[in-house]
């Protein structure tokens, strides 16, 4: 049984473990290593998480199978100062895509925008990223595009999709 917890800078070994174990992963066939290891670096340090936990309204939240971490999300209420909640990120291992982490930790993030009184949820996926599809099944749909350089010459090309609530 998949349970969801909320995640403290206690949790910052699980949730970097998580996204060094899944990006190559989910962003091998698209991205140089070069890239991914840039990316890795650019957001997942200790100190940008922190940031993230403490000053940048970020909630994370772990999904776990009895004593085992499958992965992680993190939101943002009130995005942009809008009534709308961000999906920032969610990643799982690769031996736990497909079994429903992700669509648990997705629902509880709707659930916690609701409660927020968000009209809605938005993310951004790579255009490329296999989870994009996945995005669309649950009810996400394009809203626009962004691409955008994030340093050492590396483009960003997103998708920028909201679901509606």
């Amino acid at each position: 049984m998949i349970t969801i917890k909320e995640a403290s800078i206690a949790d910052l070994n699980a949730i970097q473990g998580i996204a060094y174990k899944s990006w190559p992963d989910t962003y091998g066939a698209i991205l140089s290593q070069e890239q991914i290891d840039f990316m890795l670096n650019l957001w997942y340090t200790s100190d940008v998480l922190i940031d993230n936990m403490t000053n940048k309204g970020h909630f994370f939240l772990l999904a776990f199978d009895g004593t085992v971490c499958l992965g992680f999300a993190s939101y943002e209420h009130n995005y942009l100062n809008k009534n709308v909640t961000r999906l920032h990120k969610i990643y799982l291992l690769p031996e736990a895509q497909g079994k429903g982490a992700g669509k648990i930790l997705i629902d509880t993030i709707e659930n916690l925008a609701k409660e927020n009184h968000s009209v809605a949820i938005s993310l951004n996926v790579n255009k490329f990223n296999k989870a994009f599809t996945f995005y669309q099944k649950i009810g996400f749909k394009i809203v626009d595009e962004y691409d955008t350089e994030i340093g050492n010459g590396y483009l960003m090309e997103d998708y920028i999709m909201q679901k509606d609530l």
